[in-house]
């Protein structure tokens, strides 16, 4: 029973005593109060009995949010969090710090098989998966260590001026002296250790292909740009109030990326994996997945600066052909300069659903699509499933949009033949999975 009680108020505040359920989609486990409300319960693990304070939720919602905030049986999975800022109406960056790391994955598996089974109807089975949460190499740490693993981090600044994160759900700023998944670059350049009057957000990003570091600053509305002095060398852009664009203070508008033997410009608002092994592995499992061959058509779709367009482009050779689509522009650019070497592949600029069907094009050897957490969308599956691709690699980072992604190619005639899902966002609950799909055989 909650310990106050009023029908007509709010229940944020009320606190229940629960046994904790399975893990759910979001970094929260499922639990039901006595009377049977649903509880979305972060800082909790399956199988705990905690006190649970709600935290959002009207007196008539379906369900609430909540937070544990006493541990009264405790799961062997559980471990003190290792970050000082984590925990309840604390930072919310991480979901699972409370969590061994082999139980971080192992609750990630379970939540892309819930998944695929309630939206697509697939077994792990049969969509080719055998269960497991690959992690990055060098991130299998000991319970209680943490991998320094994010290259790119947008720190919040509070009304003090001072570095932070935000909390869960909330525009409240947690300041913070050192986040413990920053990668070594990020951190090096000491953005919690200054004041940042007048500045709103600061991102900060460390390269992994070369030495390049960069800070991108949204000042106040009115706010007047700091002399930025950091810690090491550093270009520095400005998000422009007026328009929302990104211009250059000093230094490259670009930070070098590497990945697959190719060096790779990215923009500022450019798109690259935040994990620095991660564009390798989702290259390698890509690959693996497509082996496309000497002469083969292939289309990047949501193709960022050019990533798997380059890797396909150098596996198909000179008589092949690889089409990118990107919507964003300064991203699209980057891809036509990073890939300008290869005549055989052309960069096209605009949504997919608009600019594919404008390409006329009708068939193709092979596809992979790296869409947004939204997902590809019925529509342009439909479209995609008529080209008579020999494979399609699906690249997701939403287990839920891919789960109902999959369900529209099942539609199409296309099955995943392989699925590999990697851990490539330690002490979070995100993931990034890989599907292989191929065209159903006839008659089965």
């Amino acid at each position: 029973m909650p310990t106050e009680s009023n029908a007509a108020a709010s229940p944020v505040g009320d606190e229940y005593e629960v046994e904790v359920g399975p893990v759910a989609h979001g970094g929260h486990c499922v639990a039901r109060t006595d009377e049977g409300r649903v509880l979305f319960v972060r800082h909790a693990l399956p199988g705990e009995r905690v006190v649970a304070r709600v935290t959002e939720g009207d007196a008539d919602a379906r369900f609430l949010r909540a937070d544990a905030v006493e541990i009264l049986d405790a799961s062997k999975d559980r471990v003190e969090a290792p970050c000082p800022y984590a925990g309840p109406g604390r930072c919310g960056g991480c979901d699972w710090q409370h969590a061994k790391p082999g139980a971080q994955r192992r609750l990630k598996g379970e939540v892309v098989a819930e998944q695929l089974q309630r939206l697509a109807g697939l077994t792990p089975e049969g969509a080719g998966w055998d269960g497991t949460v690959v992690p990055a190499p060098g991130d299998k740490l000991p319970a209680g260590e943490v991998p320094a693993w994010r290259t790119r981090v947008q720190y919040a600044i509070d009304a003090e001026g001072r570095a932070g994160l935000r909390r869960h759900r909330s525009h409240d700023v947690e300041p913070v002296d050192h986040c413990m998944i920053a990668a070594p670059g990020v951190d090096e350049l000491g953005v919690e250790r200054r004041e940042w009057p007048g500045i709103a957000t600061v991102e900060a990003i460390a390269a992994t292909g070369s030495a390049d570091r960069q800070v991108v600053l949204t000042p106040r509305p009115g706010g007047r740009l700091p002399l930025v002095e950091l810690d090491k060398p550093v270009s520095v852009l400005r998000i422009e109030e007026r328009d929302g664009g990104v211009h250059r203070v000093h230094g490259r508008d670009f930070v070098r990326e590497r990945a697959d033997g190719r060096t790779y410009r990215v923009g500022a608002g450019g798109f690259w994996q935040v994990h620095p092994q991660a564009p390798q592995m989702l290259v390698d499992a890509v690959m693996q997945g497509l082996l496309p061959r000497k002469g083969d058509t292939a289309l990047d779709l949501y193709c960022g600066v050019g990533l798997f367009a380059g890797a396909i482009a150098e596996r198909v050779g000179d008589t092949g052909a690889v089409l990118g689509i990107e919507s964003g522009k300064r991203a699209a650019e980057d891809a036509a300069h990073n890939l300008r070497e290869m005549p055989r592949v052309r960069i096209e600029h605009g949504k997919v659903d608009q600019v594919l069907p404008r390409t006329r094009i009708t068939d193709t050897n092979l596809i992979v699509l790296d869409p947004p957490r939204a997902g590809a969308g019925r529509r342009t599956v439909a479209h995609l499933a008529t080209l008579g691709a020999r494979r399609i690699a699906y690249v997701a980072c939403d287990p839920a949009a891919l789960a109902r992604d999959l369900a529209y190619f099942e539609e199409g005639g296309y099955r995943p033949r392989t699925l590999r899902v990697f851990d490539l966002f330690p002490m979070t609950h995100h993931v990034e999975c890989v599907a292989i799909l191929e065209p159903v055989a006839k008659g089965r």
